[in-house]
């Protein structure tokens, strides 16, 4: 019998989807576990084998865990808000809702070939309004809230209003806005309305605030600086540029300390913890206010060496500080003003990354140091960013390389502050251990005790103090897109007001353009039923609009990440329509035991959740802090790219062989195009492009060959590889097994067709181990001593591949394993019953038929995992090498608890030593047990 890989992966994904046998359930007397995949965004294009490594990674870790008796939840759905889809939408009229639902279509029949084991029960989709109904929930109790300094939490909005009444807000410890009135009991209620609510936004942890932002004119709409690349959009690569707007913003800020100290309890890649450390960017230093000559102003300056101040000789500001057009002088405003325009149009991003290039413009105004009263000329240069402490530094030339590279460049005064430290390259060292010396109480002192110092003089003068800072600022929230979460708010007097709950979801408007209106507003803006009927609580036409009753909605949507911070909760209780999740099933699983996704994600996705966990945690909606307890990044299988040759200046295409000394444009080709051999066909290729069908082409050999470079896998490169082909081809278990073995799960790897087949003739070898010609033969007779041996060493090496996650080597395992069972003529039913299950996580469609074939009616992925037992590897007798004069002449087997003696009287009186020593009595017999016997003669 032939092993038929399409009907046996046909016949038991049926199974599967129609038992629901990974079906996890919210109670069970077994241990849970829970394993998730950063689910993934239906693009048009599909899935390609990259896309399914960490999904067929997480699969064989939550079969194994069902072996081992958990309860599985192993959960999938999709991240279905997004831009693409809504640029398909501007491109071609189709309602993103349409695109969404075909792509999700195409992705769930992908996956189910690859023969996941899915609990499909819990889908969800972040666009479906069931689901959004709970992230609109979650904005609300996020603007409903206010984080206690004094309790380190959040806490409703309610109790800080009290506060309010009764004491006013001078004696309050919260995380706010900088700029904060102090207020009494009494004035708070004379307050009117809107000034309350107006005051409330500066404390709540959602709020709307004037905010620099990355904006995408032809994209209309505010980016995410992980959606910028090179200045430009990821998508379409169109400009973007600096705008100021006021946006719905998250404050994150407020658990700046616990996003910190939390990564110390999880399970996480070191480099993944470094990134969101150095993203979060925790340091200690002082504030400090110089103020402005001329003008009534105070520039705020954050720094970590305070002790440097006598060495400030200019100060920098952002070219977007509020400030710049303010103290800008007539004579030096038309270049200030054309580098502030220049700047907008580069990146945040873009902005840190370049430490090469010096720019700046001088506005003509000075700061006053506020120690010694002297002038310091005020600078702009785009490496201070507006976002990152106050947009302002005072630069110390000598204590930071930067700062010298701008004095240096610009002319301006290098003051030297540290004893026995040259103004040089080599003065940027570790100052730990140098004193300052042109101050006049700080003169001698070290670093530690010059900065307590320093901190101390300027609270006592009253323009600095000590303080903690954080690089993080806190998430722009809104989106100027059609395709996305409708915030739940409508606007009262200018001021946003909350839809309860009960009243949710929001559904998203029908609009007949996707575009942002001609007034620039979202495209929201161009709904006709877009407002808010306070009396009947629904959603009404535009024209109702009184401003009594009835009330414009917000336009912006939410950003990508509003759905993605909290999905792994929804999972534990997908169906419920009446809570976020029940506290049973919240309790129940708790959180993510291991979580599988990319390093991309560090600083957006995985930033964001933790925030929101911690958040809802505050509130008691979750029994714990931390969302994820293990994370494992997986690397990323590379595509190998085919490449023509084009001649420049002609349409010649040149095989690879003829290209030295030429001037060529190398050119992707579609990898389908070209053989094993790297041959391309020609003719495909030509029909391929309009402008390639007269193209005239060089060969070598009467072939065109193509160059090969292995790169990151993308549609944009043609070097793309359908899984449904391979598994057509070779099936699912081949798939799986092939990614597998192409190296450490962590690690960046090539994929090459080719090297599948080995995979799949493992599979056949293993099939035939069953069998005997066409008939399924297995027998109950007992197992050998060496056939049990095969199968526990392989059950000792697969169960600490499975528990360290090196996948890889447990398919070189099954490959030894098949082999010697193979060898030994081995079908027992003792060996090879257990040996299904070791196999089952990797390749579960055969072990299936197989398991079936053996008699079993249920599902093998259930079935106990295999106890390792250490005495069927321990060797119960040793072949010795007998030696004469040191020189081998036979061998025997003995056993290996024979004393000294019993070893002589056994060799002395075997047939081939007598025959060895001919009558002779030997000089001297060695002997070590369970090494070596020599006999001297």
């Amino acid at each position: 019998m032939q092993y038929n890989h399409r009907e046996i992966e046909k016949k038991w994904q049926e199974y599967w989807a129609k038992n629901q046998t990974f079906k996890a359930s919210n109670q069970s007397n077994k241990p849970k576990y829970y394993v998730l995949d950063m689910f993934p965004y239906p693009s048009g294009a599909g899935l390609h084998v990259g896309h399914p490594l960490g999904y067929i990674a997480s699969d064989i870790y939550a079969r194994y865990k069902r072996h081992q008796g958990f309860n599985v939840l192993h959960p999938q759905g999709y991240d279905s808000f997004g831009l693409p889809a809504e640029q398909y939408a501007i491109q071609t009229g189709q309602h993103p809702a349409i695109t969404t639902e075909t792509n999700i279509a195409t992705y769930r029949k992908q996956l189910d070939k690859i023969g996941f084991s899915f609990d499909w029960s819990r889908e969800v989709r972040t666009s479906n309004p069931e689901y959004y109904k709970w992230t609109q929930w979650i904005f609300i109790q996020l603007f409903n809230s206010w984080y206690n300094k004094d309790t380190d939490k959040a806490e409703d909005i309610s109790t800080l209003i009290s506060i309010f009444e009764t004491k006013g807000n001078a004696t309050i410890n919260a995380v706010s806005d900088e700029e904060i009135t102090v207020f009494t009991a009494d004035e708070w209620n004379s307050f009117s309305s809107v000034k309350q609510q107006e005051i409330l936004l500066q404390y709540r942890l959602t709020y709307l605030s004037d905010t620099e932002v990355n904006w995408c004119p032809a994209l209309g709409t505010v980016l995410a600086n992980d959606e910028i690349i090179n200045g430009v959009s990821e998508r379409g690569g169109h400009p973007v540029v600096r705008k100021k707007m006021t946006q719905w913003s998250m404050r994150i800020t407020a658990y700046a300390q616990r996003l910190l100290d939390g990564l110390n309890t999880i399970d996480w890649p070191q480099p993944l913890k470094d990134s969101q450390t150095n993203w979060i960017g925790r340091s200690q230093g002082a504030m400090v206010s110089f103020d402005v000559d001329g003008h009534d102003a105070k520039i705020d300056v954050f720094t970590t060496r305070p002790d440097t101040i006598y060495g400030v000789s200019f100060m920098t500001l952002a070219p977007e500080h509020e400030l710049v057009a303010k103290i800008t002088t007539d004579t030096q405003r038309e270049a200030v003003e054309a580098y502030v325009d220049a700047t907008s149009k580069r990146s945040e991003r873009d902005r840190l990354a370049d430490v090469k290039t010096i720019s700046g413009v001088f506005t003509g105004a000075y700061a006053l140091h506020p120690f010694t009263g002297e002038q310091v000329p005020i600078w702009i240069g785009d490496y201070v960013l507006a976002s990152y402490g106050t947009g302002a530094v005072m630069a110390v030339p000598c204590g930071d390389q930067r700062d010298y590279d701008f004095a240096k460049h610009f002319g301006l005064e290098i003051p030297n502050i540290f004893e026995g430290v040259d103004i040089s390259e080599e003065a940027f060292a570790d100052k730990e251990k140098t004193v300052i010396t042109n101050s006049d109480f700080l003169n001698g002192l070290p670093y530690k005790k010059a900065m307590k110092t320093v901190i101390y003089e300027m609270e006592k003068r009253g323009f600095g103090y000590g303080k903690i800072n954080y690089r993080l600022r806190d998430a722009v929230f809104s989106r100027q897109r059609y395709w996305g979460e409708p915030f739940p708010v409508y606007y009262k007097d200018g001021m946003p007001q909350m839809i309860e709950a009960k009243h949710l979801p929001i559904v998203l408007p029908e609009v007949e353009k996707y575009l942002p209106t001609e007034d620039g507003k979202p495209p929201l803006g161009n709904a006709e039923v877009w407002a808010w009927d306070t009396e009947t609580n629904s959603v009404v036409s535009n024209e109702k609009i009184n401003h009594t009753s009835v009330f414009p909605l917000e336009l912006n949507t939410m950003p990508g990440w509003a759905g993605s911070s909290w999905y792994f909760n929804r999972y534990m209780d997908a169906a419920n329509t009446d809570e976020f999740a029940s506290k049973e099933a919240l309790n129940y699983w708790k959180e993510v035991d291991l979580y599988i996704g990319g390093s991309e994600h560090a600083t957006g996705h995985l930033l964001y959740a933790r925030f929101w966990q911690k958040f809802l945690f505050d509130l008691g909606i979750v029994p714990v802090d931390e969302f994820a307890k293990k994370l494992i990044n997986q690397g990323m299988i590379l595509g190998t790219s085919a490449f023509v040759y084009r001649e420049e200046g002609t349409n010649r295409f040149l095989s690879k062989g003829l290209i030295e000394g030429k001037k060529v444009q190398p050119i992707h080709s579609d990898v389908s195009f070209v053989n094993a051999s790297d041959e391309l066909d020609v003719e495909a290729f030509k029909n391929w492009r309009e402008e390639f069908k007269t193209a005239e082409f060089v060969l070598e050999d009467g072939k065109y060959i193509v160059g090969r470079e292995v790169e990151k896998m993308s549609k944009s490169k043609f070097n793309v590889v359908n899984p449904d082909n391979i598994c057509e081809e070779y099936g699912a278990d081949s798939l799986r097994l092939f990614e597998m073995f192409l190296g450490p799960l962590e690690q960046y790897k090539p994929w090459k067709t080719s090297g599948i087949s080995g995979v799949y003739s493992f599979l056949k070898k293993l099939w035939k181990l069953y069998h005997n010609g066409d008939n399924f033969e297995v027998t109950d007779a007992e197992p050998t001593k060496e056939e049990l041996k095969t199968l526990h060493k392989t059950i000792k090496k697969v169960e600490e591949d499975i528990e360290n996650f090196s996948f890889n080597t447990s398919v070189s395992t099954f490959m030894i394993a098949a082999n010697e069972l193979s060898a030994l003529k081995c079908n027992k039913r003792a060996i090879l019953e257990p040996l299904l299950v070791l196999i089952s996580p990797y390749a579960p469609h055969i072990a299936e038929e197989l398991w079936s074939k053996l008699g079993n009616e249920e599902s093998i992925a259930f079935a106990a995992f295999p106890k390792f037992e250490e005495k069927y590897l321990v060797e119960s007798e040793k072949e010795y090498p007998v030696s004469f004069n040191g020189k081998m002449r036979f061998k025997l087997n003995l056993p290996l608890d024979m004393s000294k003696d019993e070893i002589e009287k056994v060799v002395m009186a075997h047939e081939k030593t007598q025959q060895q020593l001919q009558g002779r009595e030997p000089k001297k017999v060695i002997i070590v047990p369970g090494k070596i016997i020599n006999i001297v003669g």
